[in-house]
Formats: structure tokens, sequence, C-alpha cells
């Protein structure tokens, strides 16, 4: 079995779509001697995603609460702090009966601080897994042992991923999770713009929000370090160089995987 990707069959359809005219792209696509191909993925490849995708599904919900509690009591001219961490600033202030609340909106704002409990034992559980898990499989404690990824990153890489020796280079899998600048060039002139973003979009979040962490940690330093990230923050802004600094660790997990090296600090 083969599987095309449909971006690579579009340009052989042709006139209008319909059944007979997508099987004969299908057919010449396949037919095409560079043609890319997607890895076909076994059951427990697609477990681990379906485990990942329902820690991610539980982080939107408890999100969603957690908005929807603070813009009803931004109604009233309460504001609470972003994130999980008001919450029990949230509890205290509708407990408070001097806290001038109506009541029927006292008593909307109580359902929401248990929902939001339900979500964040969930949530811990299934990171707890994921902890667990790096302590037991070689291949997530190794990735975990790069700066900037942890057991969700690298549960993700391992769920979404495919077998990273089937990607040429260190580049390939770069591109494939779309952190390698997308290209504008004609006339032999080479003109490299922003991020692509064609690629696998958990994996390339988890990367950036992990560079970004490493980032924030520098400068609250308030020194560069001497190094090539050092480098890249005193030339360019914070966003490209988490960028630019997640490119990176996409290849260093690329070369340990292959390799079967642990990582090395340059």
């Amino acid at each position: 079995m083969r599987l095309i990707p449909p971006i690579y069959v579009k340009p052989f359809v042709k006139k209008q779509k319909n059944d007979a005219a997508d099987a004969a792209a299908i057919a010449e696509a396949a037919l095409r001697p560079n043609i890319h191909y997607v890895s076909v993925k076994s059951a427990e490849h697609k477990a681990r995603a379906v485990a990942f995708r329902t820690h991610q599904s539980f982080v939107g919900q408890r999100t969603q609460l957690i908005n929807a509690l603070r813009g009803h009591l931004a109604e009233f001219g309460f504001v609470v702090a972003q994130g999980p961490t008001g919450i029990k600033a949230v509890e205290g202030m509708i407990d408070n009966d001097i806290t001038e609340l109506p009541d029927t909106a006292r008593d909307m704002a109580c359902l929401y601080p248990d929902q939001i409990a339900v979500f964040t034992q969930k949530i811990d559980d299934l990171h707890f897994k994921l902890r667990a898990a790096t302590k037991v499989d070689d291949a997530m404690r190794r990735r975990c042992t790069v700066p900037g990824v942890g057991p969700v990153t690298a549960g993700a890489i391992m769920a979404f991923a495919a077998e990273l020796r089937a990607f040429a280079s260190e580049r390939n899998f770069a591109a494939w999770l779309g952190l390698v600048p997308r290209q504008r060039s004609t006339g032999g002139k080479t003109r490299l713009g922003g991020a692509s973003k064609m690629g696998q979009t958990d994996i390339r979040k988890l990367l950036i929000v992990g560079a970004m962490s490493r980032i924030r940690c520098i400068m609250r330093r308030g020194v560069l370090p001497n190094n090539w990230l050092g480098c890249v923050l005193g030339r360019k802004p914070r966003m490209v160089a988490a960028v630019a600094l997640a490119n990176k660790m996409a290849r260093t997990i690329w070369a340990m995987m292959t390799r079967d090296q642990n990582y090395q600090i340059v």
C-alpha cells in the first residue's frame, strides 16, 4: 500500500473535479518517479496520537472554561489574571458575600471552578503518564535530553512523526515540520521568506514553545550567551530566534535518533 499526499495529486486533476478525474490524477501521480509517499502508520502509532490529541483537547477545553469565566466576571468589573493560576482568586471572590455580584451570576460562576478542576486533574494524570513513559522508553528519554524538549513534545514526535530514518536528511525533517523558510526564488536569485508552516502543526508548535521558554530564561539573566543562540538574539527579534532555535532542535533530534547517539552540549 502506498499513500500519496493530496497536494501532490492536485496538479494532475484535469478540468473539473469528479471521481473519474480524481482517479485518473491519482494514477498519473503514482507513475511519477520522484513522487513522495506517506508512510503507513501502525495501530500502536495511531494509539499514541489519540492519547496526545486527548491531552490537547482537555487543555483546550479547560482554557475555554477559564476564558468564559473571566469574560463573565469582566462584565461586572472584576478582572482576573489569565491562566489556571487565577482560579483560586476567583473562588475566593465568588464565596465572599461582600463581592457585589447578582445571585444568578454568582450561581453560574460557581459551576466553572468544579469543571475546571476536573479537567486539571485529567490533564495532570495524562502528563504523569507521559513523564512515566520517558523512564521506560529509551527513545523518549533520549529526546527529552534536548534542551527545550519535554515529555509532551517527545510524545508528540513519537505520535505524529514517521520513522525518522525515512527522512533523507535533517533538513527534510525540519521541512516536514514547516520550520524552513518559504522560497520565492526566480531567475537564479534565491529569495527566502518566513517559515513555510506547511508541515505538522502540533510538533512545530511545541518545538517553538520550548524554544521560546529557553529564550525567556536567557533574557531574564540579562546577559546573552557567547554562542550561536546569543548571536541570533542579538540580531533578530525573539520570535524569529525561537523559530530558528526550533529548527535547530528538530535537526538535533533527527541526528540523535538516526545515529543512536545521546545529546551532546557543543
